[in-house]
């Protein structure tokens, strides 16, 4: 099992992913949620809502919605912004435990593309989603972002003959915009158009000073021998230079599609 599979996995990154990786992604959600038309009257599906960058964006519309997600503490976190309009609730992206055609969006921004089976969260989002409805996958390409991709990037500069960490299956399968367009009419949805938006992840060099709180969720940091991580450390400054900010690049696609 890939670590990104296991609820415990995010049960322990909860409160950090919320702290580091919620800001970033709330860009993507933003983006993701400007192409679709919300009211008061929709009824919003967030699967693999992780600590709610989307829910809590769509709540803004009006809509009332619904996050779910394996891990109990990113539904937690979700649960205590207290918001009228949002409910969030343990459950299994794979097996939305939902009737059918029940909602007039329904998002996955980066969520289903970590399930085991990508191709079954990509069916249960068409499923549970209304005739004339969205469903709306947000994928990163296939290098990752943010502190992943910069992780891996210089990886492959400092330790060439080393394999670096395996992007899950379906980030990988998704990772062309041909494909991943495929995948969304294989799994019921029509017209879809895909659009890839970047936005810069702002490491703070400061945090150099705390590596394995700012790398530690990733298996190309935790499985560096201590003189490893020093050079990486000392590579990322190198490229930092003088900014006490690094901006990092990271380009997402985004899929919008209509049942």
């Amino acid at each position: 099992m890939h670590e990104f599979e296991n609820p415990d996995h995010w049960n322990v990154a909860a409160k950090h992913y919320q702290k580091t990786a919620h800001p970033f992604t709330a860009h993507f959600a933003e983006a993701a949620l400007a192409r679709v038309v919300l009211t008061p009257s929709s009824r919003v599906l967030d699967v693999a809502a992780g600590t709610g960058a989307l829910a809590l964006a769509a709540a803004r519309t009006g809509a009332q919605v619904l996050a779910t997600d394996f891990s109990a503490a990113m539904v937690a976190c979700v649960a205590a912004a207290r918001l009228p309009n949002v409910d969030a609730r343990v459950m299994d992206g794979q097996a939305l435990d939902l009737p059918d055609e029940s909602f007039d969006a329904v998002f996955s921004i980066f969520g289903v593309i970590m399930f085991p089976d990508w191709r079954k969260g990509l069916e249960e989002m068409q499923r549970v989603t209304k005739p004339g409805g969205h469903g709306v996958v947000a994928t990163w390409q296939d290098q990752g972002a943010a502190t992943f991709l910069l992780l891996g990037n210089i990886r492959r500069k400092l330790f060439p003959e080393r394999a670096g960490m395996t992007m899950p299956a379906g980030v990988q399968a998704l990772s062309n915009p041909d494909d991943f367009a495929h995948a969304l009419i294989a799994a019921g949805f029509c017209n879809p158009v895909i659009e890839r938006v970047t936005h810069d992840y702002l490491l703070d060099v400061a945090a150099l000073d705390e590596p394995d709180t700012l790398f530690g969720m990733s298996p190309d940091w935790s499985s560096l021998s201590a003189s490893d991580k020093s050079a990486v450390i000392a590579e990322v400054r190198q490229m930092a230079g003088a900014q006490p900010i690094l901006p990092i690049p990271s380009t997402a696609l985004i899929a919008v599609a209509k049942k």
